[in-house]
């Protein structure tokens, strides 16, 4: 059998190395995962294996996953958080219209 994905509405902001130090435009959500405990889930971290403190992490129910700059950072219809990668993101999502 064969399956089409329902439409799930989400929230979505890229990370870029300038936007990683400068929080300015980053949503609620994401200043709140932010202030969250670090490596917890739903909590964005910097990377404990960054020596530089320019790599973060987002913690998900599977443990601490990377983000690379350019990843986009997701907030699903649960409040749940994960990166996903431009390709994948270009392949799976289009702008919602109002």
């Amino acid at each position: 059998m064969k399956y089409i994905k329902k439409p799930v509405a989400i929230e979505a902001f890229q990370m870029t190395e300038e936007r990683r130090f400068n929080n300015n435009d980053w949503p609620g959500w994401l200043n709140e995962a932010w202030n969250a405990p670090d490596l917890t889930e739903g909590a964005l971290s910097i990377d404990p294996d960054d020596p530089e403190r320019k790599k973060l992490v987002v913690g998900t129910p599977s443990g601490p996953v990377a983000i690379s700059f350019g990843d986009w950072i997701l907030r699903g219809p649960g409040g749940e958080i994960y990166p996903c990668k431009p390709d994948i993101f270009e392949a799976t999502y289009d702008e919602a219209k109002p």
